[in-house]
């Protein structure tokens, strides 16, 4: 039976009762689930919600806005082609309507009607616009610091939104004390979110022609796209529908990436801005699960300075893939690994983009010296 799991201890809590973090604040997982195949899609489904079957559990009425099923397309890159996985095709803009769509589906068959998110990006827009979809209440805390622009997408779905002072950091702790008295539907701390982040990788299969493909390139924050691809690939193997797993490389800023600095064996440093602003956590939950999952696959970790990332958004734009800088990561570091030998052009490589551009606008206005 699917139970939460303190991956560290072995320790195991029923479903039955929503929890989102262990009782002395272990973030946890979910126990191993078996996977499915071919045959069990839904293939009159239109979302992530065909591949329902491998979810822990089945909610009566789910949550969704046609989520997922998303464009995979050839495209040159550093001189070679690169699958380009367009995860901007979505209701918010970004993946994590993959996360918010599966979470929020189960915890309102659970019985939460009121949730609360830390978030002023993608998180918060996609938590605030499911919930409002669902007929759920959300608060969503944001540092005081942070841009009025950045919160119009969540208070336009009807969000609460309480501006915390002090940095991004005291945010998160407000929200973990407010927990106490709403239930924290954290896309950071919560399993149910890897298990909509993993239908990733069931859809890249089925795209795939029910294969696995070489690489996985995906940018990198606290991780959820690293963790949902090894969760759903690691389940397509136990299931017996692909014979490898693919690597998984994550992609991080120089400026602020802890786990690709763990991954690579070097010595933590203290965070700066960057423009990938979205991968900008100093202090990511479950660092030691990816970095582990990257091992597993046999992919790793990049690092990429601020100019490199720069490049990497205006030579996709220059071709018609607007994405925000975080996700360009993906698409810069595909041409690191190439050059090291880690990655060939003859393999497979997906690279995921995962957020438009046009939530980066001010950004690009910038780098092209336009006023925003």
């Amino acid at each position: 039976m699917v139970a939460y799991l303190d991956p560290h201890t072995g320790r195991t809590w029923p479903l039955d009762t929503p929890r989102w973090c262990g009782p002395s604040r272990e973030p946890l997982l979910l126990t191993d689930l078996p996977g499915i195949g071919r045959d069990h899609i839904a293939r009159g489904t239109r979302s992530i919600w065909r591949y329902a079957a491998a979810l822990p559990f089945l909610p009566e009425v789910p949550i969704t806005m046609g989520e997922g099923c998303t464009p995979l397309i050839e495209a040159s890159l550093a001189g070679t082609t690169a699958l380009l996985k367009c995860e901007w095709f979505m209701p918010t803009g970004s993946f994590k309507d993959r996360g918010a769509s599966v979470m929020l589906s189960l915890l309102r068959a659970q019985g939460i009607q009121h949730v609360l998110e830390d978030s002023s990006g993608n998180g918060g827009a996609a938590i605030s616009a499911y919930a409002a979809r669902g007929g759920m209440r959300a608060k969503i805390m944001v540092p005081a610091s942070t841009s009025p622009a950045k919160t119009v997408q969540s208070r336009a779905a009807g969000a609460e939104i309480e501006l915390v002072p002090g940095t991004r950091q005291d945010c998160a702790d407000a929200a973990e004390r407010e927990a106490a008295h709403i239930f924290y539907a954290s896309h950071n701390w919560h399993p149910f979110f890897l298990h909509g982040t993993k239908t990733l990788a069931y859809e890249l299969w089925e795209d795939l022609g029910f294969a696995a493909p070489d690489n996985i390139i995906v940018p990198c924050g606290a991780g959820s796209n690293v963790l949902g691809c090894m969760i759903g690939f690691s389940e397509l193997l136990r299931a017996g529908q692909i014979t490898r797993l693919p690597r998984i490389f994550a992609a991080q800023p120089a400026h602020c990436g802890p786990i690709a600095r763990q991954a690579l064996g070097l010595p933590p440093t203290d965070a700066q801005p960057t423009i990938a602003e979205g991968t900008a956590i100093a202090k990511p939950l479950r660092a030691r699960e990816c970095v582990d999952a990257m091992r597993a696959s046999g992919g790793g970790a990049v690092l990429l300075d601020e100019a490199e990332i720069q490049d990497a958004s205006l030579s996709l734009a220059h071709v018609g893939i607007y994405v925000e800088p975080t996700c360009a990561q993906a698409a810069a570091a595909f041409g690191k690994l190439l050059a090291a030998g880690s990655i060939a052009a003859r393999e497979r490589t997906v690279v995921v983009l995962t957020g438009t551009g046009l939530k980066a606008t001010p950004r690009y206005a910038e780098f092209l010296g336009l006023p925003a």
